[in-house]
Parts: C-alpha cells; structure tokens; sequence
C-alpha cells in the first residue's frame, strides 16, 4: 500500500474536540464524498463507534487508528487530526493519551484490507518516524511532516558518510559479482532517512530489508522488491535469517540463491559490513527435496505477522515477565483434530476480519492469551480458530536437541502429522523456533535475544 497516495493536505487537519466522538466528527468532516453515491457522513460516524465499542482502535504510542469499509469508488481515504491534549470517550484512561488520530476509510471491493492496516500499523512502530509528527509545531509543518513519513522521503546521507558507504557498495557489488549471487540484500534501518544506493546493483536484484518506511520506497527504480519486518531482534544474523526466510515464502528468491548482504548499525547512517549467504545451506533442513517452505494454505504475509508477534514476546515478554506461546499454521480444521481445548475458546463467534491475526488490533488481544497454556491455531488466511489448544500427536518419532520440552515436542510432531508450520517461543530461554515437517530452524537464538 502506497500509504502517501491517500493523504492529502487538506485532511490533516488540528482537532478542536476534545473528545473521540468529536474528533471523528471532524475528520470524516473534511473528507470529500461528492463523488461517492449513498455514503451518509452521520452514518459513517455511527459506524466507526460501534467499532470503536467492540474493539479500541488505540494502538499505543499516542496513535489511535479508527477503521471502516464503506462503498466507495477509491481504494482508500485517509484523514488526520492533531490532538495534543489527548481526548474523552465513555471514561476510558488510556484516550487521555491520544495525540494523533489517522482516519482509514477504505472500499468494500479494496484488495488486502488487513495487510494495508497492518502496512500503516508498522509506519507507528517506527519511533524515528513519529519523532518527526511530533516535532512539527505548526499546522503547516505538520502537513509537510505527515506527507513526508509516508511517501520516504527523509534526510539523506550525511556527507561525512557518503564516501564509506559508497566504497562498502562498490565492494559489495564486487563480492556479489565474484560469487556470482542471484539477489542483493540491503537493510534500510541502517539509516535514519533514505537509503541511496544509485546504480551500485543495477546488474543484481536488490532487496531492501526495513522495519518501518519499507512499503513506500517499492516503487523506486534501484528497489526491486522490499521486506518489511517488524520488531525483529537487533542481533544482524537473526534479522538476516527472519528476513531471507519471508523472501523465500514470498518468492522474491528461491533456495538455490546466494545472496549478498549490506548493513550496519541501525540509525548509523553508515554500512560497515557485507555477508554472502547460500539460501539452500543456511535453511537446508526445511528445504531438501525442494519442497514448499510454506504450507500451500498459508499466505505469506501471516507468517511475517506471526513472525513478528513471536520475536515481540521473546524480546520484551509480557508485563515484564518471559512468555512460553505455541503457534501451528496451516488447515485449522486438520489440525484441530490432534486438539483438545485448555479453556473456552476465545474466538468463538467473532467474524474472520475481527479475529484475524493481520488485524494489528489483534496484536494485544494474541499477547495476552500467550499467557494461557496451549497453543494458537491459526488458519492460512490469518483467521485466529483457536487459542489455550492443547496438541496431542501420537506415535510420532522425533529428535530434539536436550533442553527443548514439551511445546517443542508438540510443534514437532504436528508438523509431521500435518501440512502445516509451527513457531515456538520459549518460555524459560527466549529462543524463537520454527517447524516444519518435524525439522527445526531456531530463528533468534537464547543468547541474541539476551543481548539485543
């Protein structure tokens, strides 16, 4: 999603309501439906608080998303409003730390509605980011700052910078040419504006790897395709590992790829190293026989949000103490018949688009749950079937290493009775492991997530 193709000027606006029900008022307000048939304004604020009641559109960090499909011809429309004093709504504490709204309205006929709100979720994650709304004092320059998060265009290279890292991407595209790799990979958040590599790799593929502003440079000339990654850990082998393994279910690269690799310190502003790595020797566990590294059900951007989530829980755990969480991806209705349910299901009678894990207002609901024994079952389009699911495989044969219990144990042996995917963070160590077909690939090893 081209999230600056749906901002205009004109709807980022200063609120004066002090409360939530005002601000959207305001927002829907200055958005223009002359062109559209039947969209009623009043009706559209009714909706967005029903919405609001099931479900808080409060992200965290200040920002609180509201969100609704509405027949209308664009894709999508975008508002927002300023709110320094934070708001009211129904008594709720945490409105009160509400500083800037953004209003997503987008077509019932819009194609990836889930994955363009978690696209526009992640720019929020980024701090470098929302320092730049918040150091906008005028309207004016809040306009300017809103555009500019969105479209990529930041601060480029200080000049003290400019000749290393332009000899690092010289030698970089030598490497990748002596060792004759099929893709270049380059990460973004090395940098705390643009990435400016010209022509350097106008002979190879060229990935850039990016938490945050990743979705807005896709349509650059130097930029063949982008992998957005979210709170991964700091450690540049796991970033590179998580990274190469959404490539490869996304299919920017296949398993026989080499590939080359250009980083450095995060907000550095200047590369200071290049790895080359062989796609089938780093993942051959999960590749031999050149099978599907995803499950054929599984769309790639649910493994990304699973991903993501997982390293969340390993990093930081859970108000502060380590979370232990199973999560198995694939037929939800197969994989189901290995269960029996800990607790009541808490998904039951949801809709799929409220219970979908893409829905980044799923994210804190998940969090909490990981709490529960059990594990996640998560359908391939996302759909949260289950969460407090005990796994029972039985007569299966496995190998472990020592130290791995019984959550390990289980994601092993569904991954071999089933066409399926499994992640597993550890409880007592932090490891993220993924399974499939009984075989092991740890993500983030115990001792990175120590140290990140």
């Amino acid at each position: 999603m081209r999230i600056d193709r749906y901002i205009s000027r004109s709807r980022v606006i200063d609120l004066k309501s002090t409360d939530f029900k005002g601000a959207l008022s305001e927002l829907l307000e200055v958005c223009d439906f002359s062109d559209e048939n039947k969209i009623s304004k009043g009706g559209l604020l009714k909706k967005l608080l029903e919405g609001e009641r099931l479900m808080t559109t409060y992200l965290g960090g200040g920002i609180s998303l509201p969100h609704a499909r509405v027949k209308m011809k664009r894709n999508y429309l975008l508002a927002v409003g300023r709110c320094p004093e934070g708001l009211n709504y129904e008594g709720q504490k945490e409105y009160g730390e509400i500083r800037y709204v953004f209003l997503l309205l987008a077509s019932e006929k819009a194609r990836n509605y889930l994955y363009s709100l978690a696209s526009l979720a992640r720019v929020f994650q980024d701090k470098a980011l929302m320092e730049q709304l918040s150091a906008a004092t005028s309207l004016e320059a809040f306009q300017l700052a809103v555009k500019s998060v969105f479209s990529g265009e930041g601060d480029r290279l200080p000049r003290q910078h400019n000749r290393f890292n332009k000899l690092i991407l010289k030698e970089a595209a030598k490497i990748a040419r002596g060792a004759k790799c099929g893709a270049v990979l380059v990460f973004g958040d090395t940098f705390g504006g643009r990435v400016e590599i010209g022509e350097t790799f106008k002979d190879f593929k060229t990935v850039l790897i990016a938490q945050g502003t990743s979705e807005v440079v896709s349509e650059r000339d130097e930029i063949e395709a982008v992998l957005p990654l979210r709170a991964y850990s700091n450690h540049r082998f796991s970033q590179l590992r998580s990274a190469v393994l959404i490539g490869l279910t996304r299919g920017i690269f296949s398993s026989t790829d080499r590939l080359c690799c250009v980083g450095g310190v995060p907000q550095s502003n200047q590369f200071d190293s290049i790895t080359v790595v062989d796609v089938e020797r780093e993942f051959h566990t999960m590749l031999f026989h050149n099978s599907q590294m995803l499950p054929s059900s599984v769309k790639p951007e649910v493994i990304e949000r699973v991903l993501a989530i997982a390293t969340e829980l390993a990093v930081e755990g859970r108000e502060g103490h380590p979370v232990g969480c199973l999560f198995a991806l694939g037929n939800a209705e197969r994989i189901l018949e290995y269960t029996k349910p800990l607790i009541l299901n808490p998904f039951y009678g949801y809709k799929d688009e409220e219970r979908n894990i893409l829905n980044p207002f799923m994210d804190e609901t998940v969090k909490e749950l990981s709490s529960i024994d059990g594990a996640f079952i998560i359908r391939g389009d996302g759909v949260l079937a289950s969460a407090g699911t005990l796994i029972h495989v039985p007569d299966y044969a496995h190998s472990l290493p020592g130290g791995l219990g019984s959550r390990h144990a289980a994601a092993s042996a569904i991954s071999q009775a089933e066409d399926c995917l499994c992640i597993v963070v550890s409880g007592s160590t932090g490891q993220v492991t993924l399974f499939r077909r009984g075989e092991m690939l740890p993500l983030i090893e115990k001792a990175l997530v120590r140290n990140s």
